[in-house]
């Protein structure tokens, strides 16, 4: 449902069945901010696209099971919530998260 003129978010591209990409999930606030900042660094240390999305709707920030937010998503995966992660630190969970998939 589209209420008071919101846009609606496109969803993130799905590859084989599962959401794919780097989503920060959260209202949009300060530390929301500075972890898509660390997070934008790291991928383009690591030499990939830096191409994250910004997820605000509460609802489906809730039906990833965060509940603290800023949190960082890997490829539909919650890696961290609750805490504005170092460009050092969002990089090794990068490395791990795309390790597993």
């Amino acid at each position: 449902m589209n209420l008071f003129g919101k846009k609606k978010q496109e969803a993130a591209p799905v590859q084989g069945g599962q959401v794919s990409g780097i989503q920060v999930l959260g209202s949009g606030c300060a530390k929301c901010n500075a972890l898509e900042d660390a997070v934008k660094a790291a991928l383009a240390e690591l030499g990939q696209e830096p191409v994250v999305e910004h997820v605000t709707d509460f609802v489906q920030i809730a039906a990833m099971g965060v509940m603290t937010t800023p949190a960082l998503a890997v490829d539909g995966r919650v890696v961290s919530s609750g805490r504005v992660l170092t460009k050092e630190e969002a990089k090794q969970l990068i490395q791990e998260a795309r390790k597993l998939s």
